[in-house]
């Protein structure tokens, strides 16, 4: 199958080399991201516009960062809108506004063509061992030609609702995470300042109720300092916006969602917005002046 591919980044990169492996053709184009060398080595066809990649292939996947970047490669002068014709099908797998994905949906469906929403969670770990976990948005026709490649990417795949509920199962997830990762460091952080060994205790941590991947990746991360990203700190900054703008407008509150972001707003004014979001733990260690070591 020939498939566009926009957005060859951390995520992106890996996600398009494990469909080539699986012996499709990709199409992309320079877009603010330099097309990998070991894609170019796979074969990777590079074309000199987004409207070429819809022209030239069937299924259109995006990977960018925000909502105003899907934007911009969908409707742009000589974007991906200009290049579809009846019966493509474009895949957001970015992760963005849920209000905004439904107009997006709406304005690509009066061109006669599908459009899924299908955001992931697994980070660069699992983008890299196509275990990516799948959220998709959209009609079962839609979703029935795009499972075999979802399943080229990850294990998890569901279909949860219209389009707009997998951007919106992407916010609940990013929640859970930024408030799971706050956990942990907070518990990494007391156990460290009490005198425990954190490494012995997340090991013990890892045998009981407590066990999660978080504690498992994450807490690692923490304990040894690396905190190259992964998933960097800004980008989870803008889904618990996502989730915060959400809950004001269906009138309900998400109290530790908001504090978990004002965590991740102290790591940004501190030059730390590009760190992995296991660095949240800095901020706990700048409020408590001690680390996790």
């Amino acid at each position: 199958m020939n498939i566009g591919f926009v957005g060859l980044g951390i995520m992106g990169a890996p996600m398009a080399s494990h469909l080539i492996d699986g012996g499709h053709q990709i199409t992309t184009c320079i877009h603010n991201t330099p097309a990998p060398s070991i894609l170019v080595d796979k074969g990777l066809t590079i074309v000199d516009s987004l409207e070429e990649v819809a022209k030239n292939t069937d299924i259109i996947i995006i990977m960018v960062p925000d909502t105003p970047q899907v934007q911009e490669v969908l409707f742009t002068e000589n974007g991906i809108a200009d290049g579809l014709s009846n019966g493509k099908l474009v895949i957001d797998m970015s992760s963005i506004s849920p209000i905004d994905t439904k107009e997006f949906a709406i304005a690509i469906n009066s061109k006669g063509c599908g459009y899924l929403d299908a955001p992931v969670s697994g980070g660069e770990v699992g983008a890299k061992a196509a275990s990516l976990t799948i959220m998709v948005g959209g009609s079962e026709e839609n979703f029935s030609r795009a499972l075999p490649i979802f399943e080229l990417m990850g294990g998890n795949i569901t279909l949860v609702g219209e389009n707009g509920i997998g951007q919106t199962t992407k916010v609940a997830n990013q929640i859970v995470v930024a408030l799971t990762i706050e956990a942990v460091g907070e518990a990494l952080l007391f156990a460290s300042k009490a005198g425990a060994n954190p490494s012995k205790v997340r090991q013990a941590l890892m045998g009981g109720l407590a066990q999660s991947r978080i504690l498992e990746i994450h807490g690692e991360r923490m304990i040894n300092r690396t905190f190259n990203p992964g998933f960097r700190i800004e980008l989870h900054q803008k889904d618990l916006n996502l989730a915060l703008q959400g809950a004001k407008s269906l009138g309900i509150s998400l109290p530790n969602t908001a504090t978990t972001q004002e965590l991740f707003n102290s790591c940004s004014a501190n030059g730390d917005g590009a760190l992995d979001h296991s660095g949240l733990v800095t901020a706990l260690e700048r409020m408590s002046n001690s680390t996790v070591n």
